[in-house]
């Protein structure tokens, strides 16, 4: 059984995640810290996509809420709009998911 921590995000992820970014061993003791600042980010996040959600009088997240979130953060601007994120770091079994693609017989997916 994976290890995870008080946020239910397996441990084992949230290294493989981060030693993408760090290319150099890391103590045990720092790991702890970047979990926890892990959940932390994840719950502030979760909250906020949540508030955004019941502002617009809804009671599901969508892509709308994820793309305020991204601009209140600077992520997503004018010169780089949200597909654009979605196009240079997202797989490509998760751009088709998110980014409408037309196909034959006029019909859009993924569809609304």
């Amino acid at each position: 059984q994976r290890k995870r921590n008080e946020s239910g995000v397996a441990s084992s992820l949230i290294k493989k995640i981060f030693s993408h970014y760090v290319k150099m061993p890391v103590t045990r003791e720092a790991f702890k810290i970047v979990e926890k600042c892990s959940e932390r980010y994840f719950k502030q996040l979760s909250d906020d996509l949540e508030v955004y959600a019941k502002h617009a009088g809804r009671k599901t997240v969508d892509m709308a809420d994820m793309e305020v979130l991204m601009r209140r953060q600077k992520l997503v601007t004018e010169k780089m709009p949200l597909h654009v994120l979605i196009e240079r770091f997202l797989p490509l079994e998760y751009r088709k998911l998110l980014i409408p693609v037309a196909v034959s017989g006029n019909k859009l997916i993924p569809g609304k």
